[in-house]
């Protein structure tokens, strides 16, 4: 059993960007509804992670800011360290610099970038973590973070990632998903509620030494405010075709009810899991801003 008592932390993922003004709009909506990290993503199609974090800098006083999370692959580390510095300067120190070993290979392809094995990913994840904090903890590197040091957060679920995260983090976020079998590369689907829970285990083993082990942070992949099971199951089936009912219904994916509902569902997942961080997709920022304000602090 995990800590039940460690206060809660809400962040909001940006996925969509079809103007500057809309998405500072929603980035200030963020912060009145009491989120408290705003996070973009690493993908193309997608905004550039960096400006786009700079732009909510500059309308926003309180929520942190967050990487969820770059792809490694993507980057050179004395060029993220130049990108890392400048954001956490332009806010005042509120970055959160979150990085993962990435999973997507066309998007590898079509930026004429190697695809490397997993092990060669990870591999790309451990130097670029080791060279980043190098070059941030250097006096002489220009420009200066804020903070020192700046807060990583290192994403994923195999032994090798949970043991970097264990040993450099300062949040462990669990992707809970896997390849699927077969699938073409990158189709992910959700592992089970059992299997995460020894996921979350494992990362606290190795994390034994540390006086303050990671914060645990969770994606919320779905919430819906509905009392009917049978449409809730419907809509929950494509994110775990092969898990029973009962576990689609008990995963901390996924999220049903009444805002009072889920509250309580996540104060359960806090226990079982140690999740007191979530982070929710915005296209639920808003259906899910009533739980926030439910559990914020609490």
């Amino acid at each position: 059993m995990t800590d039940p008592e460690k206060p809660f932390r809400f962040g909001v993922n940006m996925l969509s960007f079809d103007s500057g003004k809309e998405f500072r709009q929603r980035c200030r909506r963020a912060e009145e509804q009491g989120y408290d990290v705003i996070h973009v993503p690493d993908h193309l199609g997608m905004c550039a992670p960096f400006p786009a974090l700079a732009a909510a800098a500059e309308v926003t006083e309180r929520p942190r800011l967050g990487t969820f999370v770059l792809n490694a692959g993507f980057w050179n580390p004395a060029l993220l360290a130049r990108e890392a510095a400048t954001v956490d300067q332009l806010s005042g120190g509120r970055l959160e610099l979150g990085l993962g070993a990435g999973y997507v290979k066309a998007e590898h392809d079509k930026a004429g970038l190697p695809w490397l094995s997993p092990g060669g990913r990870v591999d790309h994840l451990e130097h670029t973590v080791a060279e980043l904090t190098r070059l941030l903890a250097d006096s002489e590197h220009a420009p200066r973070p804020v903070q020192e040091p700046v807060p990583l957060l290192i994403g994923g679920n195999g032994d090798r990632v949970l043991k970097l995260a264990a040993r450099t983090a300062a949040v462990a976020a669990f992707t809970g998903g896997r390849q699927v079998p077969g699938g073409p590369e990158g189709t992910m689907e959700l592992i089970t509620p059992a299997e995460l829970e020894e996921r979350t285990r494992a990362l606290r083993t190795f994390a034994e030494d540390r006086a303050e082990p990671p914060e645990l942070n969770y994606l919320i992949q779905y919430v819906a405010q509905t009392s009917d099971p049978g449409e809730a199951l419907a809509g929950l089936r494509p994110y775990g075709p092969r898990m029973s009912d009962e576990e689609l219904l008990e995963h901390p994916a996924l999220l049903l009810g009444s805002p009072k509902e889920m509250a309580e569902q996540l104060r359960a997942h806090r226990e079982r899991f140690g999740f007191s961080y979530l982070t929710v997709l915005d296209p639920y920022m808003d259906a899910f801003a009533p739980v926030v304000q439910e559990l914020h602090g609490g």
